[in-house]
Order: structure tokens, then sequence, then C-alpha cells
């Protein structure tokens, strides 16, 4: 008789927890979003960095110090010097772009031997998004990671996924950890966690 009593007790709590569970089921293979992408490439090459719009170069040219000076990569990707002009510079690589305005001063005539030297001097800005204090674009510095572009937006929000980051480089998304580095025109998306 006392089993019986206990077992009628309980008849209430396994409805409850049957109803729990039925309500927690379809939300167990949930995640934040993002955590289906694959994993972000090895670190970035930097010496293979091209350029893009908003890029600020250190330009010098042997002989030439009326075309030394800073150029910033414009809207349409093109750099415009003294004596050559218009100058396409967004996709190539610092020692490609050496090369270009090379041949154009060569070909122009102006210079017979042009020796150009073109650096990074500031580089265009990462972008971060989500569960961040203060969400924007903000400066790249050489070498930066995840964690420092959070650090830049002022840090994470109560509801960030602190497990990883969804990065959009080039327009393919990938999953990174917080000690990935990011690069110039990223796009930092911290997303929201579930539980």
């Amino acid at each position: 008789m006392l089993a019986f009593e206990k077992d009628s007790s309980m008849k209430p709590y396994v409805g409850i927890f049957w109803a729990a569970l039925t309500a927690l089921l379809p939300m167990a293979g949930c995640s934040s979003p993002g955590a289906d992408l694959p994993l972000l490439s090895s670190a970035p090459d930097t010496s293979s960095y091209h350029l893009g719009s908003g890029d600020t170069l250190n330009i010098k040219v042997l002989g030439a110090d009326e075309l030394a000076g800073q150029y910033i990569v414009q809207d349409d990707g093109s750099i415009r010097m003294l004596m050559i002009g218009k100058v396409p510079a967004a996709g190539l690589t610092s020692e490609q772009l050496e090369k270009a305005i090379a041949d154009r001063l060569r070909s122009t005539g102006s210079i017979v031997k042009p020796q150009v030297s073109a650096s990074v001097q500031i580089y265009r800005p990462f972008y971060i998004l989500g569960e961040v204090a203060k969400p924007g674009g903000y400066p790249y510095a050489n070498g930066m990671r995840v964690l420092s572009a959070v650090a830049a937006a002022q840090g994470y929000t109560y509801r960030a996924n602190l497990q990883y980051v969804i990065i959009t480089r080039n327009g393919t998304e990938s999953q990174a950890g917080v000690l990935s580095s990011i690069q110039p025109d990223d796009i930092v998306r911290v997303p929201e966690r579930y539980f």
C-alpha cells in the first residue's frame, strides 16, 4: 500500500518531467549561428597582402623626390601620382604596385631606370559586429587577433558566445577562435549564445 501511495504522489512530477523534456528536446540540436561553418585557414601571409581602397601607402622613387609621399588607394582602386597620373593599385601586392609604377614611369619616359619602393603605412579598417559593446569599423594594426578586435569594440555583451566568432573574408564565411589572426577589411561577427 505504501509503494502505491509513493507512485501516485510521483505522478504529477513525472508529467512535469515529460513536458519539460518534450519542450527542450527540439532545442538540443541548436547551437549558435555559424557553428557549422568550416574553420578559418591558417594564419594569413602578410607578405602577400593585397591592397584595397582605404589603404595609405608610402611610395618613394629613387632620384624623383617630387614623387615621394603618402598615397591613399581611392574608392576606384587607384592612386594618382604626379607625372604618370592614375595607377591601378587594388588587388595588387606592394611589389606588384612597385613594378606597375616603374613600368609606367619607364613607358612615359619620365625616368629611364626607375627604382620604386611602396609599403603600406596605414591599413584599411576591419569591422566587428554582433554581440560586442560597440560594433563598427576600427583601425587595423599589424598582427591583430580576434581578441584584440573584441577589445577595440569594448568587449563582449552578456549574450555573446565566447567560444568562436564568424569571420567574413573575401566573401567567404569561416569559424575562428579568439586567438585567430584577422586581416584588414575582415568582418568579424560575434554570435549570440543560446544557453
